[in-house]
């Protein structure tokens, strides 16, 4: 948790060289691990952790570790699992974390993420938020220049069409962040840019820097996936090499 991005860009060097793949060969590789043995919770917990490494190496690169609490938007499904588990770590890092559930729905809508959602709920340094509405969203942003790091941990690969509230205002807080100088850090891939062809949605997240997990991604490849996703560390999670094919 205290290594700085050249470091991690070293221990993650050999994920970083493999073969690049699409979202469904990514959604496969995922689903083959479970089957031999690999729960979802610690594929998971050890994506949030490498994110976590990453968000805390970029507010020591850019000085802000003593900013202000790093702000970390999550949808309800697995993308925002992994930046609740990164909520954790960060503050168990000894920095101020506020976890913010964007969604209309009460709870996150995976069991995974709706575990490390009910996790947060013992850690004194994480503050937990329910942004159900993009009203609540508004009143979030206020003040958002104050963060150390925004954490986007919204949507991941699947997103069609125009971006539906609250999402879609988080998208926009995300937007201001960024223009007050604020980094803006993306789980797996930036909000709203598709895994495999890189394409974006309406409105889209662009990023300082993703961390995509297991192998580079073909649409953070591309011309408009690789402008949107900024600088790209790809992290391990536990996938093992029988359940990768192609």
């Amino acid at each position: 948790m205290t290594a700085d991005l050249r470091e991690l860009v070293r221990r993650w060097s050999a994920t970083r060289d493999r073969a690049p793949i699409g979202a469904e060969a990514m959604t496969g590789a995922d689903r083959r691990a479970q089957a031999l043995g690999v729960a979802a919770g610690r594929l998971m917990e050890h994506a949030g952790v490498a994110v976590a490494a990453a968000v805390r190496a970029v507010a020591a690169d850019q000085g802000r570790l003593e900013v202000g609490p790093v702000l970390v938007l999550c949808g309800p499904g697995n993308n925002g699992g992994d930046g609740f588990v990164a909520a954790r770590w960060l503050a168990r890092s000894g920095l101020p974390t506020v976890a913010v559930l964007v969604s209309g729905g009460n709870r996150p809508g995976t069991p995974e993420a709706a575990r490390n959602w009910d996790r947060l709920a013992s850690e004194p340094t994480v503050d937990r938020i329910h942004a159900s509405t993009a009203r609540d969203v508004a009143i979030l942003a206020q003040g958002v220049e104050k963060a150390s790091v925004v954490v986007d941990a919204l949507l991941g690969t699947g997103v069609r069409g125009a971006l539906r509230e609250p999402v879609r205002s988080a998208v926009d807080l995300v937007r201001r962040a960024r223009e007050a100088q604020v980094p803006v850090v993306s789980v797996d891939t930036p909000t709203a840019v598709d895994l495999t062809s890189g394409e974006p949605s309406d409105p889209a997240v662009r990023a300082d820097l993703t961390v995509t997990f297991h192998r580079p991604k073909t649409g953070l490849l591309t011309t408009r996936g690789a402008a949107l996703a900024g600088r790209v560390l790809v992290a391990p999670i536990g996938i093992p090499p029988e359940a990768d094919r192609g």
